[in-house]
């Protein structure tokens, strides 16, 4: 039976209450004020959200309800957006009403697999009762920095082979800013002949042609894990119609691999004439660095280059270069969840197709690169396509930068022949294992590159190698064990980071790794089960990550059945 709708009179003072409700919570007059102080005359457009976060968190060490609802009204965006973003990412701490603001000192110490074979354990129960309740203790994800394991990180300094009595001296010592020192500074670059293969290109010297045949001959790869043909990536991206962006990411947010920062803290703007040049061949109208959080001494180093590249720069109509700052989010080191981050989003993997090269950044056509593919451009011009190609062992060509760290004795980047195999790369430049250790086993490719054991210390370590095998290179992290630890242990270390890390978008990667977690947290494993959602994470998952995630414990089920107990 149809009831008549009967109009319910409003009064006119009801109206006017309504429109006098905002939604959310009320913009309080000092909190927006504080805000607008921050920023300044900066713009507010959307995609720098992350930028003025980072700024109150900075200012004020975390980020209360009423900051959120004010920058929110300053940006003309709504709070429950600026909220999602604030909360997506691990170093901003967001207050919520009531609560207590976090102690004005954080000391974060790495828990990653290689910081836990030095101890981190050990730090992370030890601090706290030395430190007291005024300083804040956190374990956290890996800091990229392996080599100096294990590591800790004082507000934004980082303490290198960290015991608790150098954290302790660095607290009481009032220094909490990192800082780069001893790299070749713009004077020193272009005294040392850079930038003039750069104003070689822009004046006509070279033909774009010959600069992409030149690294295509070299047969170098993407460097950042995904290894895709740099030359080929010009020709697509530069197929597309304009207006092109580039995405330079150096967020190395992956377990073991710390080669970016060596090479970025020595000679920076070797990368920044590698990416003009490709901005040149490509057709590039705006360059966007990301930068891992993690890397503050980077950060400062590289603003202050950057000012003096455009106060002084080498060619005129130089593209503009933005420098980015990541928040904590392992994530964002896919190429898509990097451009939603840029774009001051939270870090998600974008569904493909249409892939970044056709529509990334801003919707623009974009050439998204890692830190070290840029890094070889302008020797590989410089010397030949043929000089590069030359390097290599066991057919394998080309030259590849190790992060090595873990058991050996010398741990480090080490610039080695694509194809080295991992026993003749600990043999010939690390110095071989620490004293009293058996090599064991190997992570060839960091957390998500799988484990193999010593035995299998023979396969030549590339591109394309290490697939039969379950494994992967990526950007070519390499963690040994000895005798003294187990796969067992590192699979779930590393399992650990990436149930931590998954971006929740979907569900095969946000239930899988904590199920999977669960699961190989038993003193026994259920094998079975664990294959079957091995299968279920790799065929349905978004991205890499939860691609990925089952290497470590797939890899124990088939080298390691002793450490389980089966034959």
């Amino acid at each position: 039976m149809n009831h008549p709708i009967i109009p319910i009179a409003v009064s006119g003072a009801s109206r006017q209450r309504k429109r006098e409700a905002p939604k959310g919570r009320r913009v309080e007059p000092q909190a927006l004020a504080e805000v607008r102080a921050l920023l300044g005359a900066e713009s507010r457009q959307r995609d720098l959200l992350i930028e003025h976060l980072h700024k109150i968190q900075d200012r004020y060490g975390c980020l209360s309800s009423s900051h959120l609802a004010a920058l929110a009204q300053e940006m003309g965006l709504a709070q429950t957006e600026v909220y999602e973003v604030a909360t997506f990412y691990h170093h901003f701490d967001v207050v919520k009403e009531g609560q207590a603001a976090p102690a004005s000192l954080s000391v974060r110490v790495c828990a990653g697999l290689s910081c836990e074979m030095a101890g981190a354990r050990e730090l992370l129960a030890k601090l706290p009762g030395l430190l007291g309740r005024e300083v804040r203790v956190l374990e956290a994800p890996c800091v990229g920095r392996c080599e100096q394991a294990p590591v800790a990180v004082v507000g934004q300094l980082a303490v290198p082979q960290a015991s608790a009595e150098t954290v302790l001296a660095k607290v009481a010592s009032g220094s909490t800013i990192d800082a780069v020192a001893d790299y070749t500074d713009y004077a020193g670059y272009r005294a040392e002949g850079g930038y003039q293969l750069l104003r070689a290109c822009v004046a006509g010297e070279h033909e774009v042609e010959q600069v992409i045949s030149t690294l295509e001959t070299s047969g170098l790869r993407g460097l950042g894990g995904a290894g895709f043909p740099l030359g080929r990536k010009w020709r697509i991206v530069r197929a597309e119609a304009g207006p092109r962006l580039m995405a330079i990411n150096i967020d190395e947010g992956e377990p073991g691999t710390f080669k970016d920062r060596v090479y970025l803290e020595r000679d920076p703007h070797r990368f920044l004439e590698g990416a003009l040049i490709a901005a040149w061949a490509v057709g590039i109208e705006a360059i966007y660095i990301y930068l891992r959080d993690e890397y503050h001494g980077c950060r400062a180093m590289l603003e202050a280059e950057l000012e003096k590249l455009r106060l002084d720069p080498p060619v005129q109509g130089m593209p503009p270069i933005i420098l980015r700052r990541g928040a904590g989010a392992y994530i964002c080191g896919e190429e898509s969840a990097m451009i939603e981050s840029i774009e001051g989003k939270r870090g998600m993997p974008r569904l493909r197709p249409p892939y970044v090269a056709q529509v990334g950044l801003f919707g623009r056509p974009t050439l998204e690169h890692n830190f070290e593919s840029l890094h070889w451009v302008r020797e590989i011009l410089e010397r030949g396509g043929e000089w590069f190609a030359s390097h290599g062992r066991n057919g394998r060509r080309g030259l590849r930068s190790f992060s090595v760290s873990g058991r050996v004795r010398n741990p480090g980047v080490k610039l080695a022949p694509a194809g080295i195999t991992i026993r003749e790369l600990i043999d010939e430049y690390c110095g071989g294992m620490q004293d009293g250790q058996d090599f064991y086993a190997y992570l060839p490719g960091g957390a998500s590159g799988g484990i193999l054991p010593a035995s299998m210390g023979d396969i030549p370590l590339d591109f394309d190698t290490l697939q039969p095998y379950g494994c992967f290179i990526g950007s070519a992290a390499v963690v040994v064990l000895s005798d003294r630890d187990s796969a067992v242990a590192a699979a779930r270390n590393t399992l650990a980071f990436f149930k931590d890390e998954s971006c929740g978008q979907c569900t095969p990667c946000r239930n899988g790794t904590a199920k999977a977690l669960d699961l190989i947290r038993q003193p026994q494993w259920d094998v079975p089960l664990l294959g079957e959602l091995s299968q279920v994470m790799r065929d349905a998952s978004i991205c890499g990550l939860g691609q990925a995630a089952p290497n470590p414990f797939d890899c124990v089920i088939k080298y390691f059945p002793h450490e389980l107990g089966q034959k």
